[in-house]
């Protein structure tokens, strides 16, 4: 079906996924866990188009996967969607 590159958080709950959209979330959800970002720095490292990048951003904040500040326009992340299974290992073996 899809590849297994593809974030877990990138996956829709509410809209069609296709591998083109699932390729593109994952590569800001990647971005977007290494530091916060406004959308055309995201657009910049991630190698598509502001409008596209808008776009997805707009999804993944519908599904309350990211979230964007009101004063400075930086995209993080938010603690809901899925997890990867490593990530949720290593939380479990903390607690």
């Amino acid at each position: 079906m899809f590849r297994k590159g593809h974030h877990p958080r990138a996956f829709l709950t509410r809209r069609r996924n296709v591998k083109r959209g699932l390729t593109v979330r994952s590569k800001i959800i990647t971005t977007l866990e290494r530091e916060p970002l406004d959308a055309k720095s995201l657009a910049e490292r991630v190698g598509v188009s502001y409008s596209s990048i808008l776009h997805h951003l707009h999804l993944l904040e519908a599904e309350k996967t990211a979230v964007k500040h009101p004063k400075t326009r930086l995209w993080k992340l938010t603690g809901a969607g899925q997890q990867r299974l490593i990530d949720r290992l290593v939380q479990y073996e903390g607690e």
